[in-house]
């Protein structure tokens, strides 16, 4: 990883905003910024310098992996993070709306009275947007061991089998393959149970004459997969099949439309007012998609109320879905990086209909 690209443009950001320092907490912003894969410490951005802070836990692991000018050990996050801002000599500190309120107002008590706290949350958000050519190329790896578990776990897809069996086959699939972890509870969704876009895997058996609707992924060196595939158990009813064709057909026109430049409340737009032409408008509630990265679920957000605009670099989901209560429902999605040219497609798995049992 380029970590001086990365940090070039934290320091450019502090030049942007017209500010000393930035305090970041988060775990997946401090891992992008200077490399460590620990759960706590703060990371403090400076045009001179990039200091690291942690507890005696992860102490030995930080200089071991850290990329930074110095890394220092605290007893108590908040003093730690003050002795370093009032080294630098800062009036202007940036720091992250998801930081932990005890832990601000322990910074802001503590801390100097001349200092100037902003809270940023897009400004530090855009740092991680447009993935790298090595941030790239572990989503293809995570989205290939998608494929790779999938394609062994399919057999088992079949009638009578538990929702939770097929779960833990295709997480255990991917591990054996090489993913450090599942990138969320896998959803298994079968029959009506697939109205629940949620619907984490239960003890329901599959049933022919039903959809089931998989939505999973993986990590791989931190980065993240997702993707849902939707199937038929056996033949399904007319209205099954057709609110699969109008989820498909929702999903490829969104994709072919994803290029530098496009509003991604357009792509929104394109998915649902298809849907709603169909006659499932009240079945399609969430976004068409999220960006993934380091986290699963982080920017660019693809909906309505998305004010972004593709950019050569961006990797995020399109994955419309109908939830018809009662009934049933489909989900299908797909990562896609945004590139010079348009698009490609990460994921690999094919999303035209399947039935299990006509393979």
């Amino acid at each position: 990883m380029n970590y001086s690209r990365r940090r070039q443009k934290a320091v450019d950001l502090l030049t942007q905003l017209k500010l000393d320092a930035l305090v970041l907490c988060h775990p997946e912003n401090i891992r992008y910024l200077c490399g460590f894969t620990g759960s706590d410490g703060a990371l403090i951005v400076s045009k001179e310098q990039l200091v690291f802070l942690t507890d005696s836990r992860y102490t030995t692991q930080a200089r071991s992996e850290v990329v930074a000018d110095k890394i220092d050990e605290y007893r108590v996050k908040g003093d730690g993070v003050i002795a370093v801002l009032t080294s630098l000599v800062v009036e202007r500190i940036g720091f992250e709306v998801s930081l932990a309120v005890g832990v601000f107002n322990d910074l802001r008590d503590k801390g100097s009275s001349g200092w100037v706290w902003q809270h940023l949350h897009d400004e530090i958000q855009s740092l991680r947007l447009r993935k790298s050519a090595d941030e790239i190329q572990l989503i293809s790896t995570a989205a290939g061991l998608n494929l790779a578990g999938f394609t062994e776990i399919r057999p088992m897809l079949r009638p009578g089998v538990r929702e939770t069996e097929i779960s833990l086959a295709l997480e255990f699939a991917m591990r054996k393959l090489g993913a450090e972890e599942k990138a969320f509870d896998i959803i298994v969704a079968s029959g009506e149970r697939g109205a629940m876009p949620h619907g984490v895997a239960s003890d329901k058996l599959l049933a022919e004459g039903e959809l089931v609707t998989i939505d999973f992924g993986c990590r791989c060196a931190g980065y993240h997969s997702d993707e849902t595939v939707t199937l038929a158990v056996g033949d399904v009813s007319d209205e099954l099949r057709r609110i699969y064709d109008t989820v498909l057909e929702a999903h490829d026109r969104a994709l072919a439309a994803v290029a530098p430049g496009i509003a991604l409340s357009e792509l929104d737009r394109i998915a649902r007012d298809y849907i709603s032409t169909c006659g499932y408008a009240e079945y399609f509630g969430h976004g068409l998609g999220h960006g993934i990265g380091l986290e699963v679920h982080e920017g660019p957000v693809v909906s309505s109320r998305s004010k972004a605009v593709a950019d050569v670099g961006m990797v995020f989901t399109v994955e419309p879905g109908i939830y018809v209560p009662g009934v049933g429902g489909v989900r299908i999605e797909d990562m896609v990086l945004v590139t010079a040219e348009g698009h490609r497609v990460l994921t690999k798995i094919p999303k035209t209909f399947q039935n299990i049992l006509l393979r």
